[in-house]
């Protein structure tokens, strides 16, 4: 039953996590593709053209939020052939982001039934564009969407193909050891959790970055120019996500300074009833006057709903403190511990040990 529901839950995890990355993808193709076409125009030649039509096309939304699209149609010759085009830009379609559209828009109104210098491809002369010019707000916007989008489902759908199912504690095997069905429990030395910690506070940064960065860029004319002061609410986000980075950067020095800090139990496994202890070694040097304080908690988790809402709540049912013993380590400080587990606890409660 339990491996049926874990299935589940990586099927889960793949479809919730795979619009994320086919999101991601798509403004990968978007920006590369924008960055070469921005590249290879840098060889087109100018030419005139007469412009036969064209302007900004205005959509409205349903939120009530206008996009701007530049259009045109042209007419040039390349060696003295005629051709006509109707790409304004490199990135094309509709848009608010900055008024690159309204500003070239505007200039293909006021130039109808009048030339304008156009950029033409010398190797295909069918390929032409009157702008081209690259938009780094545009690139900027999009990129939000390749590294926190593409990052997020790339990291689910992952996580959902290399995810391992827990192991059946019911087989034979297990029958005089269930503890080691448990892979986190298949030697007496346990990790903490410090370095996931670390990985998690510069993943969670980085997202949080990669969206709030581009918002000055964004909102600079915004701003500037149409006096929309409100706006500047917008640069607290930039402002979260540098106290964001400070945070990672101290969970990084944190680790650094303590790292992996192994804790060997002994006996083990630890049982209700028995005794829970071990030794852990600290990379400092080893002071008589430092004191180290243990905590050992039996915790119960619990699911609580309300209606459509739920929320994961815990309860300490039993909890221990001990001092523990310093002495001259190989690294550095060796800790001792030792604490006394009444009868009666789930044994399938959390146990934490701080």
């Amino acid at each position: 039953m339990a491996q049926m529901s874990m299935k589940s839950g990586r099927i889960s995890l793949f479809l919730f996590g795979l619009p994320f990355l086919l999101t991601g993808i798509w403004a990968c193709y978007s920006v590369t593709s924008n960055i070469y076409d921005w590249q290879r125009m840098k060889a087109w030649q100018p030419v005139q053209a007469k412009i036969i039509s064209g302007g900004v096309k205005e959509s409205s939304g349903s939120e009530g939020g206008t996009t701007y699209a530049a259009e045109a149609s042209y007419q040039y010759e390349w060696m003295g052939m005629p051709h006509t085009g109707e790409r304004t830009a490199i990135s094309g379609g509709s848009d608010n982001v900055g008024s690159f559209n309204e500003d070239l828009g505007r200039r293909i109104e006021n130039a109808r039934g009048r030339t304008m210098e156009i950029y033409v491809n010398p190797d295909n002369p069918d390929e032409s564009v009157i702008s081209r010019d690259i938009r780094w707000n545009m690139i900027g916007f999009k990129a939000v969407f390749l590294f926190a989008f593409g990052g997020v489902g790339l990291a689910l759908v992952l996580a959902s193909l290399l995810a391992k199912g827990p192991n059946d504690a019911s087989l034979p095997q297990y029958a005089d050891a269930p503890w080691l069905a448990n892979d986190d429990w298949q030697t007496p030395e346990i990790k903490s959790g410090s370095k996931a910690a670390m990985y998690f506070a510069w993943g969670f940064c980085f997202l949080w970055n990669c969206i709030s960065m581009p918002l000055p860029f964004m909102l600079f004319e915004e701003i500037t120019v149409k006096k929309n002061y409100p706006a500047l609410l917008g640069l607290l986000f930039p402002l979260v996500g540098i106290g964001l980075l400070v945070w990672a950067v101290r969970q990084t020095i944190e680790w650094k300074k303590f790292g992996a800090a192994p804790v060997t139990l002994d006996p083990f496994p630890g049982s209700i009833g028995g005794q829970v202890g071990g030794t852990l070694e600290l990379p400092y040097p080893y002071d008589p006057t430092v004191k180290y304080v243990f905590t050992l908690s039996n915790v119960y988790s619990f699911v609580s709903r309300s209606g459509k809402n739920s929320e994961r709540r815990e309860q300490v049912k039993w909890q221990d403190t001990a001092v523990g013993y310093a002495e001259t380590g190989l690294y550095g400080t060796r800790l001792s511990f030792r604490f006394d587990v009444p009868e009666g606890l789930t044994p399938s409660d959390a146990v934490r040990l701080t």
